[in-house]
């Protein structure tokens, strides 16, 4: 039996030692108990937490928008639209994309904004003294270096998903907003779905008991999209990069009503992938490549700090209808939005009366289904609901987006999304991609507070005293 239990642990020691010896971290990682391990750096002198981070007030956002391909644009009229933003800058590589911008700024009879064009012209424009706001919708790995310039000018920052692509820009993002206090948001869109705010409202008020299990992703195909990338830059990513390099417009919704660094927080995850088939097809057909990194199908899953759950999916491959997943399991109820949104809840939780034969069993009836989440939907985007439909932006959530950011920089007030859930969201590119290269095995999931992740008592949206 002695030998048995000698042989077992050195063959466990074997197994540590060649798992550790593959690891390639974009920070110093190592393999402690089967699980790999990610060093926290520690917080510099001179900084402190950016938590409910607060800065003076402006009375008029002056943006400057860089990257006006494909995301850019829509931007661009969005903003146009919000009375307390104003269009300074435009800047990309391209002349045609800015001046395409410039014709929206005309439609909108506002005033012609400075242009950039060029491959550096992007600093010139977070150097410029008269912006206070600078919005990146480029390509993903100039997210952070932008991000981080633009903050260290003195600028706040709004940056596309995901807003950083690995540990070590997620650490980027944090320091340097905690030394600058400018604010830095990841433009994660998601969270202002009108059905997502109004189940984070009814979980936030027990309809759905305590949810201890949520489920989300991004199923996209993406066939006819490959092309619009500037340079082919996504599909050649996915064709380096294992793991989920999209996770955000999952996880962002969940983070919300589980209370992610508001009183919990994602402690280790495992992630899991297929072969790649359909994604290996495309980099041979677009791009002559003979092997492809990303899996066509990846699956995360994630336990928190209260021994909750969540799921992550990622696909842009398959032929199969679009999805976020979004479904939340709670003891007393639950919430899905695809393929076909719905609640299954009991009746005496919910503000107004419920139909006789309402059942957990069962959905609720689709006139009833229509008046709760009305019940629940925050004040808010009431208020706004037919302008951003009009102006939309996926349905009227990219408006919303833009509208909150503009509100809560104009009032001085935390942002919605700060820069510890950019960090939060993103990281799980890296970290599923360690899961996966390292035989699936647990990775902590870095707590990018400091410890600081139950000081809020959850997720609340700041808003101005009337």
């Amino acid at each position: 039996m002695k030998k048995i239990i000698a042989l077992v642990a050195v063959l466990a020691a074997l197994s540590s030692a060649s798992v550790s010896g593959k690891i390639k971290s974009s920070v110093p990682a190592k393999v402690k108990n089967g699980t790999i391990c990610l060093k926290t750096p520690a917080r510099e002198k001179g900084q402190t937490s950016a938590l409910q981070l607060r800065c003076e007030p402006i009375s008029k956002v002056r943006v400057g928008f860089i990257g006006l391909g494909m995301r850019g644009p829509g931007a661009v009229k969005r903003f146009s639209y919000i009375d307390d933003a104003q269009i300074v800058a435009l800047c990309d590589l391209k002349q045609e994309n800015v001046s395409k911008c410039q014709k929206i700024l005309s439609s909108r009879n506002c005033p012609e904004a400075r242009e950039y064009v060029g491959d550096d012209a992007w600093k010139r424009l977070c150097e410029s003294d008269d912006i206070d706001l600078v919005y990146i919708c480029t390509d993903w790995v100039n997210h952070t270096p932008m991000a981080v310039y633009a903050m260290n000018q003195g600028k706040h920052v709004a940056v596309e998903v995901p807003a950083a692509m690995s540990i070590a820009e997620c650490w980027d993002l944090v320091n340097t907003c905690e030394k600058t206090r400018r604010h830095c948001m990841m433009l994660e869109n998601c969270v202002y779905d009108f059905f997502e705010m109004s189940v984070l409202n009814m979980a936030q008020n027990g309809v759905f008991g305590e949810v201890y299990y949520g489920e989300g992703g991004y199923i996209h195909n993406l066939t006819t999209y490959w092309d619009k990338y500037y340079n082919n830059w996504r599909l050649a990513y996915n064709n380096a990069h294992r793991g989920d390099n999209y996770p955000t417009h999952g996880i962002g919704p969940l983070c919300q009503v589980f209370g992610i660094h508001r009183g919990d927080r994602m402690t280790r995850l495992v992630s899991m992938d297929t072969s790649p088939r359909v994604g290996a097809a495309c980099a041979k057909k677009i791009m002559g490549s003979d092997s492809y990194a990303e899996g066509d199908h990846t699956t995360t899953l994630i336990r928190t700090h209260k021994g909750k759950v969540i799921e992550i999916q990622h696909n842009v491959y398959a032929d199969r209808p679009y999805s976020r997943l979004y479904a939340l399991t709670g003891t007393e109820g639950y919430a899905v939005k695809y393929p076909e949104q719905n609640i299954s809840v009991k009746g005496e939780k919910l503000e107004r009366k419920a139909p006789d034969d309402l059942d957990v069993e069962k959905f609720a009836p689709k006139s009833f289904l229509k008046e709760v989440l009305a019940d629940y939907e925050p004040e808010f985007a009431r208020e706004i609901k037919d302008l951003a439909k009009k102006v939309g932006g996926h349905g009227g959530m990219d408006f919303i987006m833009d509208y909150r950011l503009v509100y809560c920089l104009k009032n001085g007030l935390p942002l919605d999304e700060d820069v510890y859930d950019a960090a939060e969201w993103s990281c799980l590119t890296e970290l599923s991609r360690l899961s996966i290269e390292n035989g699936n095995i647990p990775v902590e999931v870095p707590d990018f507070t400091r410890g600081e992740w139950n000081v809020i008592d959850g997720f609340s949206y700041a808003m101005a005293v009337k």
